[in-house]
């Protein structure tokens, strides 16, 4: 029976399993999800940015926010902007009440 060299015996193995891990994590299809997204407006916490398909769903956390609750956003900056402007017309809108005496009360 030949003899065959200990090198040619020892053949390196190919590890299907660590291939098929690598090309997995190169199709966007199975990649990780973004994370999901906090998004402040100022000092309040205005809701969170989950991401999905097509884009990032709104959450909101506070009652100004509730109008964009459930909206799928192209972004996350998307959904900021969008908790910007509301937030800036909610506190537009107060201001100007405020200032016409809609914030007073009045002597009868």
């Amino acid at each position: 029976m030949p003899q065959l060299h200990p090198a040619a015996q020892a053949a390196p193995q190919h590890d299907l399993f660590a291939d098929h891990l690598a090309q997995r994590a190169r199709n966007r299809l199975h990649a990780e999800p973004p994370p999901t997204q906090i998004i402040e407006v100022g000092e309040i916490a205005a809701g969170i940015a989950v991401p999905e398909p097509g884009g990032v769903r709104f959450f909101s956390s506070a009652r100004a926010f509730d109008d964009l609750d459930g909206t799928v956003f192209r972004s996350t900056e998307q959904a900021a902007r969008a908790a910007r402007e509301r937030f800036r017309a909610r506190t537009t809108r107060t201001a100007a009440g405020l200032g016409q005496g809609g914030g007073r009360l009045a002597a009868v």
